[in-house]
């Protein structure tokens, strides 16, 4: 994690520090921004407090300033990815009250990848992360719990955990794919985790 980067930077900061928060109160919002997009390009391996200034646009000892580490700027960046995600992820159920209207939103959600895949990449990013830095967990569990609640409230509970798994495998194999999976094979693989739909009066 570059302990020569937070060198770098510590001089700067100690004279700049404290008048660009002043004059610049959403720098720090800048900054982890800047660093989920550095992720996006070069993941966790390849992010550095230079990369994530030069995208902020900021003095580097404005990164270091902030984040004295990379452990600490990835860290939060992450959970800034994960609270905005799950908004996201909740807004797109809004008003589904049936089962149709729930397919229709979940296959969507699936070949709609690249269109997202931003977001599909730094999801996957904070898994492989996760793998190596436990720390980490807590913020993978926070959005599976908050994903699996949303799906929750129309299915329960275990049909949403088992959805859940699925759509994170499809979603995956979206994003690696070189051919578009068929719509109407996403659409089956969703309603058969489903299970049957219920019959007239149910």
């Amino acid at each position: 994690m570059g302990p020569e980067e937070v060198n770098e930077g510590r001089e700067a900061a100690a004279g700049e520090g404290r008048r660009t928060r002043r004059h610049d109160p959403r720098r720090r919002d800048r900054v982890l921004d800047a660093a989920l997009d550095v992720l996006v390009e070069d993941g966790v391996a390849g992010i550095t407090h230079r990369k994530v200034a030069a995208r902020a646009d900021v003095p580097l000892g404005s990164v270091t300033y902030h984040f004295a580490s990379l452990t600490e700027l990835c860290a939060q960046a992450f959970a800034r990815y994960v609270e905005q995600r799950s908004a996201e992820y909740e807004a797109l159920f809004t008003g589904v009250t049936s089962r149709e209207e729930l397919v229709d939103v979940l296959v969507e959600l699936v070949t709609g990848v690249p269109s997202r895949s931003r977001s599909a990449v730094l999801g996957f990013e904070l898994h492989l992360a996760a793998l190596r830095d436990p720390a980490l967990r807590t913020l993978t569990q926070e959005w599976t719990r908050a994903s699996r609640a949303v799906l929750a409230r129309i299915t329960g509970p275990g049909t949403a955990a088992r959805l859940d798994a699925l759509l994170e495998g499809m979603i995956l194999h979206t994003l690696l794919s070189t051919e578009a999976e068929p719509r109407a094979r996403t659409r089956a693989a969703i309603a058969q985790t489903l299970g049957p739909a219920p019959g007239p009066g149910a």
